[in-house]
């Protein structure tokens, strides 16, 4: 009787998973641990996932915790907390210091990055003897450098960075504490609400190609060593979803504002969306392939090791493994 019962059981939740669209795996996925930071640059590919089932199909159970910055996911993924992450310019930080192995790109952080400025500072040359906030170590931080040096101010003597997390660098901005604050949207939303007189003085896009900055995904040494197959489904996953968000964009965008960024006006969300650079999962396949995003990768990588004084730090071709996203998306 008992086992007639557990039997009836078992049948009748393959039924439901299956009516529900998701095959019988779903009753023996594999639980993966995943940090991340509620941006669309790094969170959407995620959220749009989770909603089509990309990933549930291919037998994973992802436990998401957000975070506030990519400093944050890693030094928990260090611990042992996080299995694996997704973040922003961070991805090329950590893993040169040989913390963490980097095995898929969601996008370029084409103008995610910006700076905004009060109403009277009208060049990047004003910004000197000035404050800036923002929050050093991360993707806002590179883009910082980058448009200081193009204005021929050097970021450790003509300026002083503020470093501090982003909501409070925000704040410090609004309330006339500093004249400039380096962001990454959404906060740039809070900055238009509550200081409409405030000006994006540039963004990331002034400075693309030459210095990309790429988001992706990271995961923990022992992890990358044990779990190859674990990480492939990821990737399975990832790509479905990704290119689901790129050829379904209107009504993809409209489901994370409604289910996740409900706080953000649906014309804000797809301006945010504009402001990263994606490729479908072909044409990231080539930038794998012919070294591209290994470059992209080192670029940032080279700041790092700069700003943070990285000792003997491991390059991008040796922390990037660009072969497990090839193994899974063949030309």
């Amino acid at each position: 009787m008992t086992i007639t019962r557990r039997t009836m059981l078992k049948t009748a939740a393959a039924s439901a998973a299956v009516l529900n669209g998701f095959p019988a795996i779903a009753q023996s996925r594999t639980k993966v641990k995943v940090g991340y930071l509620h941006t669309p640059a790094v969170d959407g590919q995620i959220w749009t996932g989770q909603q089509i089932g990309s990933f549930a199909r291919q037998g994973l159970d992802l436990e998401l915790i957000a975070f506030t910055t990519g400093l944050e996911l890693f030094q928990a993924m260090i611990g042992g907390s996080l299995d694996m992450l997704s973040t922003g310019a961070v991805v090329s930080n950590f893993p040169a210091r040989g913390q963490g192995k980097v095995f898929l790109i969601n996008n370029i952080e084409y103008a995610t990055a910006q700076l905004w400025v009060r109403e009277d500072i009208k060049t990047l040359a004003d910004l000197k003897g000035q404050k800036i906030s923002t929050t050093t170590g991360t993707t806002a931080h590179v883009f910082l450098d980058n448009a200081l040096k193009s204005a021929k101010l050097d970021p450790a003597k003509d300026v002083q960075i503020v470093n501090q997390r982003m909501a409070e660098a925000v704040t410090s901005f609004i309330s006339g504490a500093v004249p400039a604050v380096a962001l990454w949207v959404p906060f740039d939303v809070t900055v238009r609400q509550k200081m409409p007189n405030a000006r994006k003085l540039v963004d990331a896009s002034a400075f693309y190609p030459q210095a990309a900055i790429v988001g992706g995904w990271a995961t923990r040494n022992d992890y990358y060593d044990k779990n190859r197959p674990v990480i492939q489904q990821v990737v399975r996953g990832w790509v479905e979803a990704n290119d689901h968000l790129l050829s379904k964009t209107d009504s993809a965008l409209e489901s994370l504002q409604k289910t996740q960024y409900t706080q953000v006006p649906l014309a804000d969300l797809k301006e945010q969306f504009k402001a990263s650079k994606y490729f479908t999962s072909a044409e990231w396949r080539a930038k794998y392939a012919d070294g591209t995003v290994t470059k992209w990768l080192q670029q940032v990588t080279d700041f790092f090791v700069q700003a943070g004084n990285i000792a003997s730090p491991v390059p991008a071709s040796q922390y990037f493994d660009p072969k497990i996203y090839l193994d899974v998306v063949k030309a």
